[in-house]
């Protein structure tokens, strides 16, 4: 006769995360492209379709869910009639600075398949600049490998609960957008999780499945493709069996202000009352790092009514001039 006692399997526990948080709403290619289109003026249905080449059924189920976490509003047209629009939240403007480190890892490092380029002009200055992730005690640029973290006061422990949502990494032929590779990247949340765990100097196989509670299937999958896109790198420590680590190349260090700014949008709305899960020092300085993205001429702080922009077309066609963030 065969005996099955009740077992209670414990589930399995990661760190809190901001990003792990933040990744949960806007960790999905469609969502970054709904976002992006939205930032760049585009407001109503017909014209989200045709700027992100997104299908009607995919398109209406991201601008549900982004209604829902709070990030933009369905209003009325702004000229009458019973046409509606979609326009951001504070909440949604508030990922500004996030847009502007995917755009300059884009413009540095995506694969030239973007049908848009964009030209930045700094209206308190009046010169045309590229967006810097910058400390503000010392005003220098961050780079990741200057970075120290420790935990913060809100630090604990979380059971991963996932919403499931497709692997989405290509945009459609139609799609006219900024992010391409940029939007591929932070639109999975499994690459963006890993990522994180190799910024925070958790390289091993077995250790990063541990700190993100990833499937062994996927994380491999994903390891294999930041790879292969030349984000990190394998580098052998035992020879045999083989195992190996994974180190960031240049291209991923440079991606590190992204998912920055991406924690303190999460320290902003999803932390503890405690306060943030992880606290960082700027080396360079000695000092807590508070960061901000600032204009590569002036060197001072972006805000997103003080930025114009122009869209270039690549086919060399120009578009108007707009304000680089619309209400």
């Amino acid at each position: 006769m065969l005996i099955v006692r009740d077992v209670t399997v414990e589930p399995q526990l990661i760190r809190t995360c901001s990003i792990w948080r933040a990744l949960e709403v806007v960790g999905d290619a469609p969502t970054v492209l709904v976002i992006e289109a939205i930032w760049l003026g585009t407001r109503r249905f017909d014209a989200l379709r045709k700027r992100t080449g997104l299908l009607k059924a995919l398109l209406s189920d991201r601008l549900k869910r982004l209604i829902a976490n709070g990030m933009i509003e369905k209003c009325p047209s702004s000229d009458g009639g019973n046409r509606h629009e979609y326009v951001l939240t504070q909440k949604g403007r508030d990922l500004y600075w996030t847009s502007l480190m995917l755009l300059r890892w884009e413009q540095r490092w995506g694969a030239g398949r973007t049908k848009l380029r964009v030209e930045l002009t700094h209206k308190s200055c009046g010169h045309v600049f590229e967006p810097e992730p910058a400390c503000k005690a010392c005003n220098q640029t961050i780079d990741a490998t200057q970075m120290e973290w420790e935990p913060g006061p809100g630090v604990g422990m979380m059971e991963p609960v996932y919403s499931r949502r497709r692997q989405q990494r290509e945009t459609t032929e139609s799609a006219a957008t900024l992010f391409d590779e940029a939007a591929r990247i932070m639109g999975d949340r499994w690459a963006s999780l890993i990522m994180r765990s190799i910024f925070t100097n958790i390289n091993r196989f077995d250790d990063i499945r541990r700190d993100t509670a990833i499937a062994t299937n996927i994380l491999a999958e994903r390891l294999a493709w930041l790879t292969s896109i030349g984000v990190i790198r394998q580098e052998q420590y035992v020879e045999s069996p083989p195992r190996f680590e994974y180190r960031l190349r240049r291209k991923g260090v440079d991606y590190y202000p992204a998912l920055l700014m991406l924690m303190m949008w999460g320290d902003k709305y999803f932390c503890s009352p405690n306060g943030p899960p992880v606290l960082l020092t700027h080396r360079n300085c000695g000092q807590r790092l508070e960061p901000q993205v600032v204009c590569s001429h002036c060197r001072e702080p972006l805000e997103a009514h003080e930025v114009d922009f122009r869209l270039i077309e690549v086919d060399g066609a120009m578009a108007e001039e707009k304000q680089a963030m619309t209400a």
